[in-house]
């Protein structure tokens, strides 16, 4: 039982590794459950840990290690198979699995997201202000909001293949999300940390906002659900950083 935070930890890597690899062969709508069960891993350690009171430096360790892969190096060849199609349509982006495909290095950019990761978790990791609340975007929050896109595009959702696929688009949102990151901006903690309704209000309160999402824009509500999640966060930071 005192390893089981840990394996736990591990399991979110092992699930990030296999959302890369179905990523770079074009199956994002696999790589997706892949990403949800690192969420679900994600979220596990750190109540497994808390209710067993067994929290380690080791444990800590591991978990931005695991994230660093799967919210991190997800998330960015999410956006260099993005900015791969858009850079060359006449390239299919989701062939069929395992089919050769070309280097593109003009989409390399993609990948400073994932640079960016791992420098907001080992401010997380610094940073005593954030027990109750995030300085900056979560690295999970940026991951649903890349996946919402990817899925979109591969169901060409709404056209997202037509109009998302601008490269310049593209370009623009990596340096934004970048500095989301690393930004000082106080955004809410959303991690269930006990279990009453007053503790867990705001948690709710966006579940509902993203099912009712969902019913109408689909895999693109993962997208805009962060969207809203930033700007709420913006506008009622008094409240944010009252929280903690």
């Amino acid at each position: 039982m005192l390893n089981l935070p840990n394996i736990l930890t591990m399991s979110n890597l092992f699930c990030g590794c296999c959302a890369f690899m179905l990523v770079v062969y074009g199956r994002p709508d696999l790589a997706a459950w892949f990403t949800l069960a690192s969420f679900v891993f994600d979220y596990a350690d750190g109540m497994a840990a808390r209710a067993l009171k067994i929290a380690s430096p080791l444990g800590k360790e591991l978990d931005s290690l695991a994230d660093v892969i799967s919210f991190g190096a997800v998330p960015a060849a999410m956006m260099y198979m993005m900015l791969s199609q858009a850079l060359y349509p006449g390239h299919h982006l989701y062939p069929p699995a395992f089919q050769p495909r070309l280097f593109n290095p003009e989409a390399l950019p993609a990948f400073v997201l994932a640079m960016f990761a791992g420098l907001r978790l080992g401010k997380f990791n610094l940073d005593t202000r954030q027990a109750n609340y995030f300085i900056g975007l979560s690295t999970p929050a940026c991951t649903i909001f890349v996946l919402g896109l990817a899925l979109a595009v591969f169901n060409q959702r709404f056209q997202a293949d037509v109009w998302l696929l601008n490269p310049w688009l593209l370009y623009a949102l990596l340096p934004l999300l970048c500095y989301l990151l690393i930004s000082e901006i106080p955004m809410f903690g959303l991690k269930i940390k006990r279990f009453d309704l007053s503790s867990n209000a705001m948690l709710l309160g966006f579940a509902v906002v993203f099912a009712t999402l969902w019913f109408f824009l689909h895999e693109l509500a993962l997208s805009v659900i962060i969207v809203l999640y930033v700007l709420i966060s913006i506008f009622l930071k008094n409240k944010v950083i009252a929280s903690n």
